[in-house]
Parts: structure tokens; sequence; C-alpha cells
């Protein structure tokens, strides 16, 4: 068996990562997914939004990637992500911004049945994993 896996993460602007990692962690939608080489296949849908991490050359790196799906086959991993970013991209302050509004609008869509409930969750989700992964960098 192999040491290492073929991670890429592909978002419709970019392609974000192409590299050899030891493991990945994937925020999937039904839970965590470690992946090690060797791994049987699968596919995934990811969580709304949370923090990817793998581990290349001993170091630990993390991305923050929202939406999409993931395809482990034994020797790679392919995530293709609506959004992908590295925390080094990160602007703190708007991440705070929209967190804030978020925050708002999921206390609104409580009492006022025109606000999309969903979408406002998703959006704190991508906020706080914007601002987790930013605090950690």
């Amino acid at each position: 068996m192999a040491d290492t896996l073929r991670l890429e993460i592909v978002t419709p602007e970019r392609h974000l990562v192409d590299a050899q990692v030891e493991s990945v962690q994937i925020p999937g939608l039904d839970g965590e997914l470690g992946i090690l080489p060797g791994h049987s296949p699968l596919i995934s849908q990811l969580k709304p939004a949370g923090l990817l991490s793998y581990v290349q050359g001993g170091a630990t790196h993390q991305i923050v990637i929202a939406e999409g799906f993931v395809e482990v086959l034994p020797n790679q991993v392919r995530v293709l992500a609506e959004v992908a970013e590295n925390p080094t991209e990160i602007d703190v302050e708007r991440a705070i911004r929209a967190r804030d509004r978020a925050e708002k609008l999921v206390s609104q869509s409580l009492t006022d049945p025109e606000v999309d409930a969903d979408a406002a969750t998703r959006a704190l989700a991508r906020a706080a994993a914007r601002l987790e992964a930013a605090k950690k960098k």
C-alpha cells in the first residue's frame, strides 16, 4: 500500500490543491471522514461548511470548504466544492460582518416566514468555519 494519496480540491473558479498527502479529514454531511491511503471507494456530500484538513510532509494544513461532494478512491481524494479558501485568504473583518448578518437572519427566520432559514443557517456555518480557520492560521 502507498504511503500517500492524491488530494485535489476544485471549485468552479479554481483548482486550489493538487498534492500528495498522508491523510485527509473531510467534513462530510453525515460526519467527519478520515481518509488514509488505501481507503475504500465512496462518494459523499459535504457539510454546508467546514474545515478540511490534510497532512503533507508531516505538517497539517486546513482549507475552508462549503457545499459540494467528495469522491474517495484508494489512492485519490477529489473534493468538488462550491467554495474553498486557504485561511490566509480570509478577511477576518468581513467574516465577522457575515457572521453577524447571518445570526440576525437566523433569528429573524424564527418569526418571519419570508426569511430563508436554511440559507441563513448555511451562511452562519460558512462564516463560523472561516473564522475558525482564520483563528488557527
